[in-house]
C-alpha cells in the first residue's frame, strides 16, 4: 500500500509525516509524531479520552482520518502547558482533585479548553453538555465541572 505525504501543524509547529490510507489521526498522533498525551480507549468513539482541537474544534482522533488534518492545525494535551507552566485548566484540574486515574483527563481539558475558548463564561449546563462525549468512571464528573467553572473565573458549588 502507498503511503501518503501528510503535512500539518501539530501544537503551534510544522510537521510532515507519511501515512498509510484509513490511519487514524490518533495512530498518527502516538506512533508516528510520538505525542502520547491522546489517550487510545474504546476506539469507537464513545469514550472521549482521545479528544483533540482541530482548528479549533473538539474531535475524536479515533475516528478522523489523519489524511483529513492535511494544511490544518491540531492541538492536543501536550500544547497546554508552556515550558514548566501549567495551563490554567490544569491547575484548576488540581486544585479541584478532578483527575483520579487520569485517563480521561486528557480528553475532558481538550473538552474543556474547546468550550473555554468558545465561551470564556459558560453555564454549569453548559459545561455539563461541553465534557458530555467524555467518559469517567472515577470522579462522578462533580469535580471536573468545579474545575472548569473554576477556571473560567465561575463560583463553584459547595
Amino acid at each position: 500500500m502507498a503511503k501518503t505525504a501528510l503535512q500539518f501543524r501539530h501544537n503551534g509547529s510544522d510537521v510532515a509525516i507519511f501515512v498509510n490510507g484509513g490511519t487514524n489521526l490518533l495512530v498518527a498522533l502516538r506512533e508516528l509524531i510520538g505525542d502520547m498525551t491522546p489517550k487510545f480507549g474504546c476506539g469507537q468513539g464513545g469514550c472521549g479520552t482521545c479528544s483533540v482541537l482541530i482548528d479549533g474544534e473538539l474531535h475524536l482522533s479515533c475516528l478522523t482520518l489523519a489524511e483529513t488534518v492535511a494544511g490544518r492545525s491540531v492541538e492536543t494535551l501536550d500544547s497546554l502547558k508552556q515550558g514548566p507552566n501549567l495551563h490554567p485548566l490544569q491547575r484548576a484540574f488540581a486544585e479541584n482533585f478532578a483527575a483520579q486515574c487520569g485517563y480521561c483527563t486528557p480528553g475532558m481539558l481538550m473538552a474543556a479548553k474547546a468550550l473555554l475558548d468558545h465561551n470564556p463564561s459558560p453555564s454549569r449546563a453548559e459545561i455539563v453538555e461541553a465534557i458530555s462525549g467524555n467518559i469517567c468512571r472515577c470522579t462522578g464528573y462533580e469535580p471536573i465541572i468545579n474545575a472548569i467553572l473554576a477556571a473560567s473565573g465561575g463560583r463553584v458549588s459547595a
